[in-house]
């Protein structure tokens, strides 16, 4: 009877909407006409929507809308829409839409990607400015980002298959360090481990269509025992994975503050004198957003390079040949070097560009009514851009399947294509603080790693090439799909440096 008088109401409340609908000053962006009631919820995939919406605006056009169960969307899928909205008038474009599952009942509400615009927004990226709002502040952390790197390095010695743990590790242990001056102690380090999980959840808890509850807020309130309430017994996990992620290295930060011995980091250098409880959660959650905004990311593009250099031996032995004609082989290449490597510097971007890390970003709300282009767009419609489609617009990117960094460097018969980094990191008020930092350490990472190595194509038993799937995870972050990759040492003057190297980290 309950789910019935449910259904009355929202019919109930589908007819009012209709009698009483006002006069707009233009017609809404076109789209799927869909169904009475529950829009175009039949319509809409929930893996690959990137691909979904490219092959949608060839009907549609670069600016396109569609409801479900009563929600305005507009999706964009050309690049001047995106900046003309989300930037030219990012005061009205900037705020998040609540999600009653995994924002209020998990807890994902109070971190950065959810904060909707406002006081508690502005500062929290305030906060995170103060560690990464230009490349010279990120210049302070290019010896950690460094030092951690040179250790992946030892461990991919005898490493072959799937590398997704090793570089867990690499992302995670630096920005632990950054964000709580805390050293990961291994394989099974708790905080590490629980901020993996915490990540691996999100993906699902987020992902579109995981809870009906999230468009349906009422059935918050159905008990756990009721039939269609199985999903709420998940929840609770959900929940204290989530805590810990908070709670595990910010008291860990607290008790070495105590004990006057908290390495300098984002936290403590922020907790530092009287600090009110309004602050204090403030800082804790920036602390929060710092570690897992840049965590996972930053796995999915050192992954793709990976699987890049496997796909493309081309590329890396061009990338190989800048390295040893202004590196050398008497010195591990720096971050400081990039300004001089500039063809490494186009992998880096191409990295961006092949597989985003966000193919369709994060959903903007709108604030107010808006007029754009001739479309009215309502208050409250959820705006999303198909960054996969920007970034794969063979009007913009040559050949855009294939990985080429030859397409961000000018020679005289050509210009450079456009940047990735204009449309990867988001746009407006929303756009990633964390660029700078995500650039370093992706260049530290492939620029060392070409530098002692060669990563090939794993084989099977029988000699066979074993071809890996170039396709990203259908994951809300995207990642490669699994593969194996052969690494080996790539010549006698590299073993050198890593003797040297792990020379080095014995005597630490």
């Amino acid at each position: 009877m309950y789910i019935l008088d449910f259904l009355l109401l929202v019919l109930g409340a589908f007819l009012v909407s209709r009698l009483v609908r006002k006069r707009t000053p233009g017609p809404v962006p076109p789209g799927p006409r869909g169904l009475p009631l529950v829009g175009s919820v039949l319509d809409i995939p929930l893996t690959y929507q990137w691909y979904h919406f490219s092959n949608w605006s060839q009907r549609w056009g670069d600016i396109m809308s569609f409801s479900m169960f009563g929600q305005s969307y507009v999706v964009l899928n050309s690049a001047k829409h995106a900046v003309d909205m989300l930037e030219k008038k990012s005061a009205i474009y900037s705020s998040r839409p609540r999600i009653p599952i995994g924002g209020d009942m998990i807890g994902w509400k109070d971190s950065m990607i959810l904060q909707a615009g406002g006081h508690k927004m502005r500062e929290t990226r305030k906060l995170l400015g103060l560690v990464m709002a230009s490349t010279k502040r990120v210049e302070r952390f290019h010896y950690l980002v460094e030092e951690e790197t040179k250790q992946f390095l030892l461990d991919l010695k005898s490493r072959n298959g799937t590398l997704v743990r090793e570089i867990q590790k690499l992302a995670g242990s630096i920005i632990t360090m950054i964000a709580y001056g805390y050293k990961s102690t291994g394989d099974d380090d708790v905080i590490i481990k629980t901020v993996d999980k915490a990540m691996e959840d999100f993906a699902i808890i987020f992902a579109p269509g995981a809870f009906l509850a999230d468009v349906f807020p009422i059935l918050t309130c159905v008990p756990s025992w009721f039939p269609g309430g199985a999903w709420k017994r998940k929840i609770p996990e959900y929940a204290r994975t989530f805590h810990d992620t908070v709670e595990l290295p910010y008291r860990w930060v607290k008790e070495q503050m105590a004990a006057g011995t908290a390495l300098p980091s984002f936290t403590s250098t922020l907790l530092e004198g009287n600090v009110d409880p309004g602050r204090e959660h403030l800082v804790k959650m920036a602390a929060t957003s710092l570690y897992t905004g840049g965590a996972d990311t930053t796995v999915s593009s050192i992954t793709s390079f990976f699987l890049a250099m496997s796909c493309f031996p081309e590329v890396q032995r061009k990338a190989q040949a800048e390295l040893d004609a202004v590196i050398g082989s008497d010195r591990m290449p720096t971050i400081a070097d990039r300004e001089r490597l500039p063809y490494l510097n186009a992998v880096v971007l191409e990295l961006l560009r092949w597989i985003p890390v966000t193919p369709m970003g994060f959903p903007h709300q709108l604030t107010e009514d808006d007029v754009h282009a001739g479309y009215f767009i309502p208050k409250g419609t959820l705006v999303m851009v198909n960054i996969w489609n920007l970034l794969h617009d063979p009007q913009r990117y040559a050949d855009p399947m294939t990985f080429n960094p030859d397409r961000f460097i000018a020679t005289a018969e050509k210009e450079a294509e456009r940047d990735p980094r204009d449309f990867a990191f988001g746009f407006g008020r929303r756009r990633c603080p964390g660029i700078f930092f995500a650039e370093a350490s992706i260049f530290a990472a492939c620029s060392m790693s070409l530098h002692l190595y060669t990563i090939s194509k794993a084989v099977d038993e029988e000699g066979n090439i074993i071809e890996p799937n170039t396709e990203g995870s259908e994951t809300l972050i995207c990642h490669p799909l699994p593969f194996e990759c052969t690494i080996a040492v790539r010549s006698d003057k590299a073993q050198t440096l890593l003797d040297s190297l792990e020379s080095e980290s014995a005597q630490v």
